[in-house]
């Protein structure tokens, strides 16, 4: 599809830098992508790579504690981060006039963040991240259910086996001299992108770049990651979860095919027929026909450095019955396919969702990051709807039957017998 030139340039000391012109409006959107999640840390020291992220807002060497913020907040920005498996990100949209600001704050943190590593820093952020694994985790009913479900589906030790939140009891194990080991290892320029999106000229988006960036030190090529392949499971593996939760649940994750590959297309649109929302095969059963659940929904965690994963919940009283429908549903997909309706609404659905995505400075600029940091190519992210739409119906029956197959998932029951 017709999309606005990508101008794309790298530094000598590696940082890979993507510009894309958009002048509707008088903004600028920065996006850096490190190459670096829950998926890069070793044993021990889990959740190191999401409390990295609170880190990085805590000051470098010319900017003090909390000024980070303040500094873009007057400047009339919006900025965040977050951490997955395979990347952390950080990004900030403002008024264009302010571009060389949040490229110089996200210099000076790329360059000296050590320097504003204390003690007094690291325990108020380990204390920030593990209330907000008590909040969004631990005391959130069916919080858990993700995390379990990768213990579950990955052996013990694999990069995947373990969420980015990390554990309290690895969080509290972290050290300074952790923390700055994990920052000169995957903090480096030739660990990320950084991408420029809105009302700039590019040579001088990419001039400006050098100044702020051009000094820093190249640093070590980072190890690589451990692979994570996993084919399609066999047998279920169920877990029982003595939590008090509103209503009984059921919850079921499938691996599917990596990201990037020609095959996830295909296994994201039988995932959608299956479970996308109310329009879906398992809604109309469970919910319209059967009346045993309340509610139920799948969805997609596309990943690049592993299997992507498949996501089954609901929720109604008997989670027994629900997973017999479950595999009910399952082999009559696998034996049919998709009519031509539901290939078209999972499609069209994919095509919006990549809109979605797209429509914003914001989001243009997070997802020119993402594919050029997992897939060395930013331009892929406007083929996403042509290579959805060229998925054929055979192909996602093919998907179903072999990644989406009756009988192999993990599970978790709350508040219900097996």
């Amino acid at each position: 599809m017709a999309h606005q030139p990508l101008h794309e340039h790298t530094l000598g000391n590696g940082l890979r830098v993507v510009v894309c012109e958009d002048h509707f409006v008088p903004l600028a959107a920065v996006n850096i992508w490190y190459g670096v999640g829950s998926r890069h840390e070793v044993a021990g020291r889990t959740g190191l790579a999401h409390l990295f992220e609170h880190l990085m807002f805590q000051g470098s060497a010319n900017v003090a504690e909390g000024e980070h913020a303040a500094v873009l907040e007057s400047a009339g920005a919006t900025f965040n981060a977050s951490t997955s498996f395979e990347r952390t990100n950080y990004y900030e949209t403002l008024p264009v006039s302010h571009l060389e600001l949040a490229l110089w704050l996200e210099a000076d943190r790329m360059g000296t963040l050590p320097a504003a590593l204390t003690q007094a820093n690291l325990d108020n952020q380990r204390d920030v991240v593990k209330n907000e694994r008590r909040q969004r985790y631990d005391n959130q009913p069916y919080g858990t259910a993700f995390e379990r479900l990768c213990a579950l589906t990955f052996p013990s030790g694999h990069p995947y086996a373990h969420t980015p939140i990390g554990s309290m009891e690895d969080l509290d194990a972290t050290t300074l001299e952790d923390c700055t080991a994990f920052f000169r290892t995957w903090y480096a320029p030739g660990n990320a992108v950084l991408s420029i999106v809105g009302d700039v000229d590019p040579e001088k988006a990419i001039a400006a770049v050098e100044r702020y960036f051009g000094g820093l030190p190249a640093g070590p090529t980072p190890p690589p990651a451990r692979p994570g392949d996993l084919g399609p499971l066999t047998g279920i593996h169920g877990e029982d979860v003595a939590e008090e939760v509103p209503s009984p649940a059921y919850f079921a994750m499938f691996p599917l095919p990596s990201d990037g590959t020609d095959d996830v297309e295909a296994a994201e649109l039988a995932v959608e027929i299956l479970g996308g929302g109310s329009g879906s095969r398992l809604y109309d059963r469970m919910v319209r026909r059967d009346e045993i659940a309340t509610e139920v929904w799948a969805g997609v965690t596309r990943l690049a450095g592993g299997p992507s994963l498949a996501i089954v919940d609901a929720v109604g009283p008997d989670p027994a019955k629900i997973a017999e429908v479950l595999d009910d549903e399952l082999a009559r997909f696998a034996a049919e396919g998709p009519d031509a309706d539901e290939a078209a609404r999972a499609t069209a659905q994919a095509e919006r969702g990549f809109l979605e995505q797209t429509e914003t400075v914001t989001g243009l600029a997070n997802a020119l990051s993402a594919n050029a940091t997992q897939f060395g190519d930013p331009s892929r992210v406007f083929t996403a709807p042509e290579r959805a739409a060229a998925v054929t119906a055979g192909q996602i029956k093919d998907m179903a039957g072999r990644w989406l197959a009756p009988g192999a998932r993990t599970a978790l029951i709350y508040g219900g017998n097996a």
